[in-house]
């Protein structure tokens, strides 16, 4: 059910009606529960199994460290025990459902190289139904969202929590639930305590931000899919300024993408009461890498870098094991984006500009010489570098790509002058923002101007509707 759909705007009255209706009641939680399992299983009703399981084992899990904290008193080997046990189950369920096809095609290449007359068995073949035929939709997302409960409270951060319908409507918030933000028990859970106040000023803001992600996805992120898919479905067809047009394109498509479905997701949450973080913050305004994945899927960003990057020492112990943990965590990063070795390379190559300009984005010259346009020229051309392979189909592909940009010719394509100016226009409104003149956008006729421009071409678009890039995920 995709936010831009008229099945999901029926839904949403729906839901909205009935929590409203049921506030001053105790079934508005187990309400708000049933929505989002119902919006889940509208992909698959075999989805609910799966992330009824993961909800439950992990409730359970909890209770088991909290009895044995009760107990023993401290960090005890059980409750060691028991949050291994969390992120084994959370981990190899994501390993099986969106992994293990490519760890099993690449041994049985591996077995063909050393020509072993053995080949594993697909995954998609193991267990009925067809679950493994699709990756179910969100895992990736609610996986991690919910191991962060147990690994904080096995950390002493956050309380347990003992109705288990508060947290299964936690782990399921079916704003956030298929592409994030990535929540905290400690940001959403107390906010299913008491059922939500309604005001007006939730409802307006909550449906503005909506509209802004209505017109990132459909104006501008499926306008540009138009131009990307063609040049990369057939890269050896295009020479190389057509190659440099479509990434340019794709850097900003698939922004406008996840962020417009991000502020479509916080904008529904906010009109029901609720607050979800905020998960992109102009990030093609960085002047530096390590600013840029502090603007780029925040809460994703901010989870590596808690559960991940500090686990394994941060920047304690000395430059060589922080520049290892840096590339470590960001090599895992861009393998969960996806089971293939384009991701791997992605995070790879995005690891290598961190350590590689690390101590230079700390020097005063850098900082105070560097004109600020040109560093953040600098890091926009990277990380557009960086995404060829995100979006090639293969590794071939992609170094297909690299050598018809650097050795073919630049003969001009049709130039698309109508998707540069969607483009130009979001980019000058982002440098105003985090400009002296930020204060002009803030003005009631600007707003209002802006809003009624953004209907008018929502309402004159010719893109269709599509499924959310971060879906695959």
């Amino acid at each position: 059910m995709l936010f831009h759909t008229w099945p999901f705007l029926l839904f949403f009255v729906v839901v909205y009606i009935g929590l409203w209706s049921l506030r001053g009641t105790r079934l508005w939680l187990p309400w708000l529960l049933v929505a989002s399992y119902f919006f889940y299983g509208w992909w698959n009703p075999y989805y609910l199994v799966l992330i009824f399981y993961s909800t439950l084992l992990d409730y359970l899990v909890v209770a088991a460290m909290d009895r044995c904290h009760t107990k023993n008193g401290g960090s005890s080997g059980r409750r060691r025990f028991w949050l291994l046990v969390s992120i084994v189950n959370n981990l190899t369920l994501l390993g099986f459902f969106k992994y293990a096809d490519f760890f099993i095609a690449n041994i049985n290449t591996l077995l063909d190289l050393i020509r072993v007359p053995i080949q594993l068995i697909p995954a998609k073949g193991m267990i009925p139904f067809g679950w493994t035929y699709l990756l179910p939709v969100g895992i990736s997302f609610y996986t991690f969202q919910s191991l962060s409960y147990t690994i904080d409270f096995y950390r002493g951060r956050i309380p347990r929590e003992r109705s288990f319908i508060r947290f299964a409507t936690f782990v399921s918030f079916f704003p956030q639930l298929v592409a994030g933000p990535i929540e905290r028990s400690s940001n959403l859970l107390p906010q299913l305590y008491r059922a939500p106040r309604f005001r007006w000023t939730n409802l307006t803001d909550g449906m503005s931000l909506f509209l802004v992600g209505l017109f990132k996805k459909i104006a501008l992120a499926n306008y540009l899919a138009h131009y990307v898919e063609r040049v990369y479905d057939q890269p050896q067809s295009f020479g190389a300024s057509a190659l440099v047009m479509a990434t340019f394109c794709f850097a900003w498509q698939i922004y406008f993408d996840f962020s417009g479905y991000t502020d479509m997701a916080r904008g529904v949450a906010q009109a029901m009461g609720f607050q979800l973080m905020m998960n992109f913050n102009n990030p093609y305004l960085a002047t530096e890498l390590g600013d840029f994945w502090s603007r780029w899927h925040i809460s994703l960003s901010t989870w590596f870098r808690d559960y991940v990057y500090i686990p394994l020492g941060g920047n304690r112990g000395g430059g060589w094991r922080t520049y290892r943990n840096l590339f470590l965590v960001f090599v895992i990063s861009g393998f969960w984006h996806g089971a293939a070795w384009t991701f791997i390379v992605w995070g790879a190559l995005h690891a290598v500009g961190i350590v590689a300009t690390r101590a230079l984005e700390r020097t005063n010259w850098y900082n105070y010489r560097v004109p600020r346009l040109m560093k953040q020229l600098a890091v926009f051309v990277f990380v557009c570098f960086a995404w060829i392979f995100f979006r090639a189909e293969t590794m071939s592909d992609a170094i297909l790509i690299v050598q018809c940009i650097a050795r073919t010719g630049w003969s001009d394509p049709a130039c698309p002058w109508l998707m540069l100016a969607l483009v130009g226009s979001v980019w000058t409104y982002q440098f105003i923002h985090e400009s002296k003149w930020q204060t002009l956008l803030e003005w009631p006729a600007v707003k209002v101007g802006l809003a009624i421009a953004m209907c008018v071409y929502l309402f004159l678009c010719p893109s269709a509707g599509g499924e959310f890039i971060y879906f695959q995920f």
